[in-house]
């Protein structure tokens, strides 16, 4: 595994490892090949997004158990509809998500934070779960993203940026740190001008 994640560390535009901890993935957090995977990608410098939505306690005790190692929590750890409607309850897990902010070798997704609104665009419901997120994580610890790709079917690509870019609940500053920033910083990485 290690010679693998050395030959990733080496990829062009490779940032990142991807591991799966959701309830279907039956992976527990002590497997030995996810402590293989966490030691390699802290020796080459690699993050490791973690999914544990619908698993965050799992997800959790992995993160504990490697602290060494850099986490990104995708999709707020939060179970996400791919069609409408929202669940009646999707903010359900979000104390344990809030939780999760007190590990300093953690940062998290702000991705398809719009597929789990109850209400329509632009989404006004989203706003007060995501301002406890922003507090409890810090805005340098939060990266957006849209998630379109996965849940076209809930929001398109428009309707999933417009909604932060246009929100009086963000600071200029502050958006630049959710919108890209924060992003740069958790991976390391800068975009090449040329």
């Amino acid at each position: 595994m290690g010679d693998v994640i050395a030959d990733w560390k080496q990829t062009p535009g490779a940032v990142g490892i991807r591991v799966m901890m959701t309830k279907e993935a039956k992976r527990e957090p002590n497997d030995p090949g996810l402590d293989r995977i966490l030691r390699a990608a802290v020796k080459h410098d690699l993050p490791v997004n973690i999914l544990c939505w619908g698993n965050v306690d799992a997800g959790t005790a992995l993160i504990d158990r490697h602290p060494d190692t850099r986490f990104i929590i995708d999709h707020l750890a939060i179970l996400q509809p791919r069609t409408p409607p929202a669940p009646p309850q999707p903010w359900a897990e979000l104390p344990k998500v809030l939780d999760l902010a007190k590990r300093k070798n953690a940062v998290i997704k702000v991705s398809g934070a719009c597929t789990l609104s109850r209400q329509p665009y632009p989404f006004p419901d989203i706003w007060n779960p995501l301002a406890r997120v922003f507090d409890a994580w810090g805005l340098d610890r939060c990266l957006w993203g849209t998630d379109w790709t996965r849940a076209y079917a809930v929001v398109n690509y428009e309707q999933a940026v417009e909604p932060f870019l246009k929100t009086d609940r963000l600071s200029d500053s502050e958006r630049a740190m959710l919108m890209g920033g924060a992003c740069a910083k958790a991976y390391r990485w800068s975009p090449k001008k040329g």
